[in-house]
């Protein structure tokens, strides 16, 4: 068995998804589940297709897809047995949907999901609605970003913990009729 390389830390910290093959990319289950296996340390094919219980075929198709939307690409490739082996990396520690739209958010949400129902563990859940004011607003968002990014890692054989943080105004309802019926 071989070493696995060191490997550098991502050369973004923040990536902004807003390119419609990044949301077309984020919409496959298995894409997003390969995202959030890549976001503690890169891997090979044959890692990630054992961490994730898939074929390495369809690793491999679906790491190709993220790469061409510029969400993972290669960190290093190693000679392995007369092969070159190769091992992915996410392009950003954070990866934050820029201008929200419908179907990004709908791939983020599923993701998350996703996760939530594979949790071995009790998870957290709670939807809550605020009146703020917006610099109230956006005091709280900053306080929770500063949450996340405060956040101390643990060592490599913690579990890992996912987080979503979002927030946002609610819509006002339409209270007035906009025309005759």
């Amino acid at each position: 068995m071989h070493d696995q390389p060191s490997h550098s830390p991502p050369p973004e910290d923040v990536l902004e998804i807003g390119a419609p093959e990044q949301f077309a990319a984020l919409a496959h289950p298995l894409r997003q589940r390969l995202l959030f296996a890549l976001g503690q340390q890169p891997a090979t094919i044959s890692q990630l297709a054992a961490r994730l219980d898939a074929k390495k075929g369809n690793v491999a198709h679906h790491l190709k897809v993220l790469r061409e939307a510029g969400l993972v690409h290669v960190a290093e490739t190693r000679q392995v047995r007369g092969g070159t082996e190769q091992y992915y990396q996410r392009t950003a520690r954070h990866m934050v949907v820029a201008e929200p739209q419908a179907a990004g958010t709908a791939a983020m949400f599923a993701a998350v999901a996703q996760e939530l129902d594979l949790s071995p563990t009790e998870t957290h859940l709670t939807l809550r609605h605020l009146r703020l004011s917006p610099e109230k607003a956006k005091e709280l968002g900053e306080t929770l970003a500063g949450l996340v990014d405060d956040a101390e890692e643990g060592a490599e054989d913690q579990p890992v913990h996912g987080v979503l943080v979002t927030l946002y105004q609610q819509s006002r309802p339409n209270t007035g009729t906009t025309g005759s019926d």
